[in-house]
């Protein structure tokens, strides 16, 4: 069993990441009936498999052109050019490459650091089953909260950011998610961290599962 972990590190780079999307400090200031739909939307993805769609979203709200315009423009929600909903951090209707089986359902996260934020969030044990993006060795990992069960497979697993992929012109699912990654062992990490020292950051898996929960877990509370 992997347990807590708390380190200026991991405190240092939350508050990076806040800076460059701040679910939480948005999500509080749209506040009513838009902060539930947005956590409607979330739960949907561990109680639907899918996201919610346009008529289910009206649902929810008195104004669906006004709850699509502000969940859209605070990044809370992902929309397609066409404006459908596809997304919501952590979770996205693309086929990524981070999957996570969750409550009977296989649903797909934006990056590394989110897939490992599904347990956490909606206290339920989930598989993620993904690769490491140097090697393309497989990865998996059986996580109930904070708590990794598969140590002896998954507990040399580092995740990496390359915080130079933040783009302000561009949604963070479409820049920075991109690169934020698996990589399978320390070496492999340290390697990757030393081609771009930089720009480039990597954690520890309990680092990781901390960063995880101290960003995603206020979002259901």
């Amino acid at each position: 069993m992997i347990g807590r972990c708390t380190s200026a590190k991991v405190e240092k780079a939350l508050q990076r990441l806040k800076g460059i999307l701040p679910l939480g400090e948005r999500q509080i200031e749209i506040g009513g009936e838009l902060r539930e739909l947005h956590q409607q939307v979330l739960r949907s993805f561990v109680t639907r498999g899918r996201m919610l769609t346009r008529q289910e979203m009206s649902q929810q709200v008195s104004n669906l052109d006004h709850a699509i315009d502000v969940l859209s423009r605070c990044e809370l929600v992902i929309f397609s050019g066409d404006g459908e909903p596809v997304g919501a951090y952590p979770f996205t209707m693309e086929a990524r490459e981070h999957r996570v089986q969750v409550n009977g359902y296989q649903v797909h996260a934006m990056c590394a650091l989110d897939a490992l934020a599904v347990s956490p969030m909606f206290g339920m044990a989930t598989r993620i089953d993904s690769r490491c993006a140097v090697s393309a060795e497989r990865v998996c990992i059986l996580q109930s909260g904070r708590t990794i069960e598969n140590p002896d497979a998954a507990g040399e697993l580092h995740m990496g950011i390359a915080w130079g992929a933040a783009d302000p012109d561009a949604r963070c699912a479409d820049s920075l998610c991109r690169q934020m990654i698996f990589l399978r062992d320390g070496n492999i990490a340290r390697q990757w961290l030393a081609a771009d020292a930089s720009n480039r950051e990597i954690f520890t898996l309990p680092q990781a599962l901390e960063f995880a929960e101290r960003l995603f877990v206020p979002l259901m509370s």
